[in-house]
């Protein structure tokens, strides 16, 4: 498979690791939108949130119960946005699904 996170997760291409655990990987993002902008991601391959069926999602509900304990220890104290893309037009540029931690700085922006 040609995927750039599936890459990442087998450690053919090089990331700053923030959490791992057996069915997540979460690492910086190479060009951050805020102070702190961590991409966490399923080790399983999913192409987007079009996707998520009844067989896999326990692993977005897994990855849902990390992300506080993640955005804690970035110390995102005072919130943090949780976005993710699907599709062409959703501005999905990997087609692994992947979840977007951003904070450090009140966020403010239209999201469409």
């Amino acid at each position: 498979m040609d995927c750039l996170f599936c890459k990442i997760i087998a450690g053919e291409i090089p990331s700053t690791k923030v959490y791992e655990d057996e069915l997540v990987y979460a690492f910086e993002d190479i060009n951050p939108q805020a102070p702190v902008h961590v991409l966490v991601i399923p080790k399983t391959h999913i192409a987007s949130a079009a996707d998520i069926t009844g067989e896999n999602s326990a692993l977005v509900a897994h990855i849902f119960e990390v992300i506080p304990g993640i955005a804690k220890k970035l110390g995102l104290k005072n919130g943090f946005r949780v976005v993710t893309n699907c599709g062409d037009d959703g501005a999905q540029t990997v087609k692994h699904l992947h979840f977007h931690i951003m904070g450090g700085r009140p966020l403010q922006g239209q999201m469409g």
